[in-house]
């Protein structure tokens, strides 16, 4: 058994820090934000590999996600649904290149005025406010602590330190390649939609959870900015209702801000005690559980 610590209490750190618990480790998670204060938090949270790199690595762990979170959506108190929906294009496009991950995509024929490709399938959506307590839960009934830490360094003290600090690596790790992709999204009233939407322009998503409808968003280069733009509200709601007729009218209950953790490759990586796990962009629920068991892997 070794000591663990892991900075990070997001999607990344509390998923890391459940599967080092059930390899039998004694974990302590440190960080700056407790999970509901964290970019998860704010995140769609719909699985699909976004703005994150290498293609190889991350179909690999995108894959494994995918079938944790088909596993947990069994139970109601996770949080995660399977919901079918479509991506739709202005152009014909070839398969994606995470296709493998996928079992269920198809191409869809009936699309949406101005569309000329899109393909449906199954996927993971992930209510993160419910799922984000879920977790924290599932690793303090494993026997792990959760402490609010701010950190000027990596800790040291454990056998292992488990890095999953996402844009706070810039500082700790001191790695100036992980930078802020801002995203903007609204919190609509659920109107009885299903059905998710995705298209590239935007990016424009509208992810339908129970009781609202996540509607985003933006992807803006290298901005800190976490206060809510109108502007760029009333210009994402025109999107989405072009995309979705059915949004038109629906009350909007919050604006939202997160910073998406974009590096040029995932850093999963060790050197020394400490193995690095960040860098996630916009897919940090969707490579979650594959990258948590590459950590467990080389923490040995």
């Amino acid at each position: 058994m070794l000591r663990i610590t892991v900075v990070g209490a997001g999607v990344i750190g509390l998923t890391c820090a459940v599967r080092l618990l059930e390899a039998g480790h004694r974990v302590d998670v440190v960080a700056r934000e407790l999970p509901l204060e964290t970019t998860s938090a704010t995140a769609a949270a719909i699985w699909y590999p976004y703005r994150a790199l290498p293609q190889g690595r991350v179909t690999d762990w995108a894959a494994t996600s995918y079938d944790v979170f088909a596993a947990l959506s069994q139970d109601t108190r996770t949080g995660v649904r399977m919901v079918l929906g479509t991506e739709v294009f202005t152009d014909p496009q070839t398969d994606p290149w995470w296709r493998s991950a996928v079992a269920n995509l198809e191409r869809v024929s009936e699309l949406p005025a101005g569309f000329r490709d899109g393909w449906s399938f199954r996927t993971p959506v992930v209510e993160m406010p419910v799922y984000l307590v879920w977790l924290a839960g599932r690793v303090q009934e494993l026997g792990g602590t959760i402490t609010r830490l701010h950190l000027g360094a990596l800790p040291s003290g454990a056998d292992v330190v488990v890095d999953c600090a996402g844009l706070g690596a810039r500082r700790l790790a001191s790695d100036p390649s992980v930078g802020p992709v801002r995203g903007q999204v609204l919190v609509l009233e659920q109107c009885g939609l299903e059905h998710w939407w995705l298209h590239s322009d935007g990016p424009t998503y509208v992810v339908p959870r129970t009781r609202d409808i996540v509607v985003g968003g933006t992807a803006d280069e290298g901005e800190w900015e976490r206060t809510p733009s109108p502007a760029t509200a009333a210009a994402i709601l025109a999107r989405a209702e072009r995309l979705v007729p059915q949004l038109h009218g629906a009350r909007v209950l919050h604006h939202r801000v997160g910073l998406r953790p974009v590096r040029p490759e995932v850093r999963l990586e060790r050197s020394g005690d400490v193995v690095h796990c960040y860098g996630h962009g916009g897919a940090g629920v969707t490579l979650s559980w594959g990258c948590a068991e590459e950590v467990v892997l080389t923490v040995v």
